[in-house]
This record gives C-alpha cells, sequence and structure tokens, in this order.
C-alpha cells in the first residue's frame, strides 16, 4: 500500500459515498417540482402533501451531499496536488463555475423553499423548487463536463510545462460531456423514480395513505419507464464514443483480446487477465460486438493485446461493472414498465407492489457501478493519454494519507447510518395527515416542510 494505492482508495472512498446522495438529488428535485406545480394548478392539497413529504426526504438526502462532496474537492489540493498543478488552469474552472454558479442559485432557493410556505404565494413558492431542480442538474452539468475533460481532454495547450485553458466552449460542448450527462442524470431520474414507487408500494401494501401514495407512484411509474428507456438509447450513443476515444476501456468492459474484424460478444464469458484470455466463452453472437462498438457488423475491434500491459485498465473489475450495470439497467426497463401499466391501480398486483420496495437499492448499486466502469476503465490515465494517475499523486507521507482514509471511512460510515436512518424512519412514518398540513401554524408549517 503506497501512497498511490491509498490515495486511489481514498477518492474512491469518498466518491462513492458522495455519488450515494447526488441522484437521488437531481431526480427528487423534479418530482417535488411535478408535484407542486399540481397543488399550484389544482388547488388540491394532496399534492402539497405530497410535495412536502417527499421534499422532506430529499432534505435529509441533500444535506448529506453537499457536506460529502465538500471533502471530496479538497482531495485535489491534498492527494492529487501534482494534477491540480498541471490541469489546474482548466479542471478549477470548471468547478469554480459550478460552485459560484449552480450550487450558490441551488442552496440559496431551497432555503427559501423550506422556510417560505407562509411567507410566499403558491406560485412564487412552486417556482423556487424548480430553481432548485433546475441548478442541481445544471451544477451536474459543470462536473461532469470536468469529468469529461478528464475521459477525453480537448480544449488546451500545453505551456510552461503544464495544460493550459485552450477553448472553454470546446470543453463543455464536447459530445463526450453532453453524452455523459444525460447518461448520469437519466440514472439519477431511474433511481429517484424506484426510490418513490418502493416506498408507495410499502405504504400501499399496507393501505396507509392509500389516494397519496397512489398519486406518488403514477408520477414516478410515468418518470421510472421513460428514462430507464432513454437510459439504455444513450448508453449505446455512449458506447460508440468509447470505443472511439477509449478503446481499451471498450476492449476491458468486454473482455475482448485480440483485434478481429466482426467481432463476436460472448454472453457467457469470464476473463483470465494473467493468461491474456477468456477462461469462458460461450453463446457467441457473430459481429455483435462489432456493431455496438461501431456500428456495422464487419468493424474492426481492437483487442487488449494490442494495447501495452502497462496501459490496460483493469480487466476483470471493468468487466464485471459493466455487466452489472446493464443487467440492472434491462431490469429497470422491464419493472418500470409493468409498473406504469398498473400505474391507476398499483395495488391490484401485490407482486409487484412486494417486490419495489426491495428495488430501491438497485438502482443505487447500477450508478456505482457506472462510476466504476467510467473511472477505473479510464486507467491508468487520470486524464486519458495525457496525464498518468501515478504521477498526479501529492508528495505526502503514507501514515497520512493512511490515517485520513481510515478516518474518511469511520466519519462517512457515521454520516451514513444516520442518513439511511432518517431517511428510513420519515419514509416509513408516511406524510401528516391533511388536518395538520392545512391547518398548522407557521411554525409548524415550516418545521414540516
Amino acid at each position: 500500500m503506497d501512497v498511490l494505492m491509498l490515495s486511489r482508495l481514498q477518492f474512491a472512498a469518498a466518491t462513492f459515498f458522495h455519488f450515494l446522495f447526488v441522484p437521488l438529488t437531481l431526480g427528487l428535485s423534479i418530482l417535488v417540482a411535478i408535484m407542486e406545480t399540481k397543488y399550484v394548478r389544482s388547488g388540491d392539497e394532496e399534492y402539497k402533501r405530497m410535495a412536502k413529504f417527499w421534499g422532506k426526504l430529499f432534505l435529509i438526502n441533500f444535506a448529506v451531499g453537499v457536506v460529502t462532496g465538500i471533502t471530496l474537492e479538497f482531495q485535489f489540493g491534498t492527494n492529487w496536488s501534482r494534477y491540480s498543478a498541471y490541469v489546474g488552469d482548466i479542471f478549477g474552472s470548471l468547478l469554480a463555475v459550478e460552485a459560484t454558479v449552480a450550487f450558490f442559485l441551488e442552496s440559496t432557493f431551497l432555503a427559501v423553499w423550506v422556510f417560505g410556505w407562509k411567507r410566499l404565494s403558491p406560485k412564487a413558492h412552486a417556482a423556487c423548487i424548480w430553481l432548485v431542480a433546475i441548478a442541481s442538474n445544471v451544477s451536474a452539468y459543470w462536473i461532469l463536463a470536468a469529468n469529461s475533460f478528464m475521459q477525453n481532454p480537448v480544449g488546451y495547450v500545453i505551456r510552461n510545462g503544464r495544460a493550459e485553458l485552450d477553448d472553454f466552449l470546446a470543453i463543455i460542448t464536447q459530445k463526450w460531456a453532453v453524452l455523459e450527462f444525460l447518461h448520469t442524470v437519466s440514472g439519477a431520474y431511474v433511481l429517484a423514480a424506484f426510490f418513490v414507487m418502493g416506498i408507495s408500494a410499502w405504504h400501499l401494501l399496507r393501505n396507509n395513505e392509500t389516494r397519496f401514495f397512489k398519486n406518488s407512484f403514477r408520477y414516478a411509474a410515468v418518470m421510472a419507464l421513460i428514462f430507464s428507456v432513454f437510459l439504455a438509447i444513450n448508453g449505446d450513443f455512449s458506447g460508440k464514443e468509447v470505443a472511439e476515444k477509449q478503446p481499451a476501456k471498450l476492449a476491458a468492459m468486454e473482455s475482448h483480446w485480440d483485434t478481429v474484424k466482426g467481432a463476436p460478444m460472448y454472453l457467457l464469458a469470464w476473463p483470465d487477465p494473467e493468461n491474456e484470455r477468456n477462461s469462458i466463452e460461450a453463446i457467441p453472437v457473430p459481429g455483435a460486438l462489432s456493431f455496438l462498438a461501431f456500428g456495422t457488423f464487419d468493424a474492426e475491434v481492437k483487442g487488449l493485446k494490442d494495447f501495452p500491459k502497462e496501459d490496460r485498465p483493469p480487466v476483470l473489475l471493468s468487466f464485471i461493472s459493466f455487466r452489472v450495470m446493464v443487467g440492472l439497467g434491462t431490469l429497470f426497463i422491464f419493472l418500470a414498465a409493468w409498473a406504469w401499466l398498473k400505474r391507476k391501480d398499483p395495488q391490484a398486483s401485490p407482486l409487484l407492489m412486494r417486490l419495489l420496495p426491495w428495488i430501491i437499492p438497485l438502482p443505487y448499486l447500477a450508478n456505482e457501478m457506472g462510476w466504476t466502469l467510467a473511472e477505473v476503465g479510464r486507467q491508468p490515465w487520470i486524464v486519458y493519454g495525457l496525464m498518468r494517475t501515478a504521477d498526479a499523486v501529492s508528495p505526502i507521507a503514507v501514515s497520512q494519507v493512511g490515517t485520513t482514509l481510515v478516518a474518511f471511512i469511520l466519519v462517512y460510515g457515521l454520516l451514513g447510518l444516520a442518513a439511511f436512518f432518517l431517511l428510513f424512519k420519515y419514509a416509513r412514518k408516511g406524510p401528516e395527515p391533511l388536518r395538520v398540513a392545512s391547518a398548522a401554524p407557521a411554525g409548524k408549517e415550516v418545521a414540516h416542510a
């Protein structure tokens, strides 16, 4: 365990923990905004209760996401100072815009939304949560544009021994950034939709607040179906972009060893990296890998043997994370379609109601596997083709990184337990009774928000 490996583990721990909360923030903000808009347009107090109940869960999730995001960014200075010195002119500008524009807007109007139930008109109050939702997603775009530069560096020049910004628009408008943003937020919306459907199903099985949770289920089912299908379509475009820009990642995630034209895809395979082959290869689909990668069945697909061993990503982890992500994505399409068909009367399908609460963790796993593939599959590069991860780490002592790694795990573990306990507690409790939500004094109204 040297400084490089410990720093990578620490950054991975911080990133994966932070990303447990980001997708729900992105997706649930949209659903809460839709629910409150329905209240404003219809005057139905049920939709106001829905906005408050799901908004409470959103706030718990948002708070922990903010705390973990701040510590994550600090690591670029503490653990990856050489990276920051080399590409900070580019990477830092993108994060600065995200913090000073999108995050500031998001946090400001979230505070107004929390404390403004009795102080703003219904339309103005609904506008606040829409601004929160829009700013959250805009914030995600800037962060993902920064990550896209690491995946496919553009818009820079090498000057004075470092990468300097040359074309800001090229970075934020490149195809990789757009596809990565669409893929990430679609995954977030699917997660939020299954989160709402799972909790709603749990209450509907017990006949708790049936009208409330049927309405919640209906909105979430529509979101789940739209974005689970879109996620698969976008994934195809993203895969072709990976094939063009990061062929070693494509070869690793498919465990494809030899360069061939008309490359098949094996439905059953298991990599054996030590011997540069697959220990299991069964049920080939002729030309399928070539078609998925380049749109033609006879295209040439580079194999891992064409790359020096020191330039190959970790094959087994890339292979597994890709298959888990795709397998779960396929499952979500099936479940979302089922939920959509039953959206008017979900209680008519007890099996679906029993399944959905157990499904809640799976979109979290799928999102984490997507990030695993994106980041591990880029190795050994921290900026693909430009800077190796080994050259980016700070010149610090092993003991320093080891100590902070343990501290991160302990603190994040406690934060995670507290956050998920509160989410479970209030999700299980359900919404406040209608008479409380409509007749409470101003102070209690704010507390319920």
